[in-house]
């Protein structure tokens, strides 16, 4: 008898190492649902978790034997994966266990796709191939469309976004009215205009020299400095797949009154989420400065609104009848509310009219007008994030109310606030 306690008592050490070798243990700590919650993994926390992974396999998460949508990341481009991203809903307060099985990458199952991120470079005949680093044209070379879409754009099945590859360095919408990706498709046959309202949506806002949907700038001495102009500026695609899409966007020489500063702003985006992540690393300076980002206001008659989205985050939001579509559109930035320095309205002037010119062919001026903004604090070479935000009323009558827009902003505020758990 003694002997067999002995062997189970082994047998259930045993078992429990390989539960806890075998098993990731994941905590909602809210009391409310979280559907499409999208967890990024280290690999080196995961392999602390689950042992090591050997050298070409890849973790598959299971939950009740079924595939969680998932995907692993190279993000420092050294030829192997090193984040592990999965999406994952969860109920109220919800314990999950997920069974982590590695399979070999080249066997690693497909799921949907839910993200996108496209830069397309015009051929002359007319196509736009995808690459994934590519140096934008410098205005003073003369002002060329030279992208798809004018721009790097990026989307999930709720909104889509893109940032103008010139000089200008705005950004702008893409309104949807249904799930699905569309950022492929614009410029071509199936998407030939997509300024015109289609089943699929439209790019519903006007930046002219504004600072669009989240476009930068910094200030310094009651000053704006757009980031734009600058003597590089490039794209580089990090990651793209069903759970979310990464990307820089690099820029040097960024001449600030009598400093030259240089830029990162990494964007992620993730799927069922009406916002995108981006985390700016600055440097060339030291101490402290006040970068910007804001909201275009050309066609708001409302007032804007600034807010406490929780205890530890704030808002700036709009909502009007001010989408190209002339119908409701609202946008917010979404950051830590101690990094919050200045919330203002730049002057409704039209700058351009008066002699200040940047891009003829645009009517643009790189002097910031139309603009509701927040400056947020930030030090050399670490990376400070905000999010931004935009719903449009037509694909949810919603979004037609501001209420149900701050109360949508400061609900993503307490998710970021409470992160899914993951034991130890």
């Amino acid at each position: 008898m003694k002997g067999l306690l002995i062997i189970c008592a082994v047998l259930l050490i045993g078992t429990a190492a390989y539960s806890k070798n075998n098993t990731l243990v994941l905590t909602n700590p809210l009391a409310i649902d979280r559907p499409d919650e999208t967890i990024v993994l280290k690999r080196a926390d995961l392999e602390a978790k689950v042992g090591a992974i050997p050298a070409g396999f890849a973790p598959v998460l299971k939950l009740n034997g079924q595939n969680v949508p998932s995907q692993v990341d190279d993000m420092n481009k050294d030829g192997k994966w090193d984040e592990l991203a999965f999406t994952i809903s969860f109920r109220v307060s919800e314990t999950i266990m997920l069974n982590v099985e590695n399979v070999a990458i080249a066997q690693y199952p497909a799921f949907e796709k839910r993200t996108n991120v496209r830069l397309g470079i015009l051929l002359p005949d007319k196509s736009y191939p995808e690459v994934d680093h590519y140096k934008a044209p410098l205005c003073k070379d003369g002002f060329k469309i030279i992208a798809q879409g004018e721009s790097v754009s990026w989307e999930n099945d709720k909104m889509g976004f893109r940032n103008y590859f010139d000089c200008r360095n705005v950004k702008d919408l893409f309104g949807k009215l249904k799930p699905g990706l569309i950022i492929d498709k614009i410029q071509t046959p199936e998407i030939p205009d997509y300024h015109v309202l289609s089943a699929w949506g439209m790019d519903i806002l006007h930046c002219g020299s504004s600072l669009g949907a989240g476009g930068l700038a910094m200030l310094q001495a009651d000053s704006l400095y757009r980031l734009g102009s600058t003597d590089g500026y490039e794209y580089q695609k990090v990651c793209e797949g069903p759970v979310r899409s990464v990307f820089d966007l690099k820029y040097t020489g960024w001449h600030v009154a009598d400093e030259n500063l240089s830029a990162t702003e990494r964007i992620s985006i993730y799927p069922g989420k009406y916002w995108f992540q981006s985390d700016v690393t600055v440097s060339g300076f030291t101490g402290e400065k006040q970068l910007v980002t804001g909201i275009v206001t050309s066609l708001l008659k409302n007032q804007p609104v600034d807010f406490d989205a929780n205890t530890a985050y704030r808002s700036i939001a709009t909502l009007d009848k001010q989408s190209e579509n002339k119908d409701e559109l609202g946008m917010a930035v979404l950051l830590k509310k101690d990094e919050v320095t200045k919330v203002a309205r730049t002057t409704n002037i039209d700058f351009y009219s008066l002699g200040y010119k940047t891009v003829d062919e645009k009517k643009f001026s790189n002097v910031i007008s139309e603009t509701y903004y927040v400056a947020q604090r930030i030090k050399p070479d670490v990376a400070f994030r905000h999010y931004f935000f935009a719903v449009w009323g037509l694909e949810n009558a919603k979004w037609k109310n501001l209420t149900n827009f701050k109360s949508y902003i400061s609900s993503e505020a307490d998710l970021l606030s409470h992160p899914i758990h993951i034991q130890k």
